[in-house]
């Protein structure tokens, strides 16, 4: 366990077998103190004021940014030229 604050960019930043990694969380919750369990590859990451759980992940270490899920439905693309 350790605390943090989420920097300006929404990220918080992680050491793991000798590597720093970023984990995105969102630059709504940026300048939020926050706690990080981290057992092995798994990671929560809680608002230290009110317990809220922002992000679980399990850590992939290919990767140097862990971005934040992308399970959100692409938006919807504008016809320049509608059809009558």
């Amino acid at each position: 366990m350790r605390t943090d604050i989420i920097d300006d960019t929404g990220t918080v930043t992680l050491r793991h077998a000798g590597k720093l990694y970023h984990i995105g969380i969102g630059r709504a919750r940026a300048r939020t103190r926050v706690l990080l369990l981290v057992r092995d590859l798994d990671i929560r990451i809680i608002n230290a004021a009110t317990g809220e759980l922002l992000r679980q992940l399990t850590l992939d270490p290919a990767r140097n940014y862990q971005p934040k899920s992308q399970s959100r439905p692409a938006s919807p693309r504008k016809r320049s030229n509608p059809e009558p």
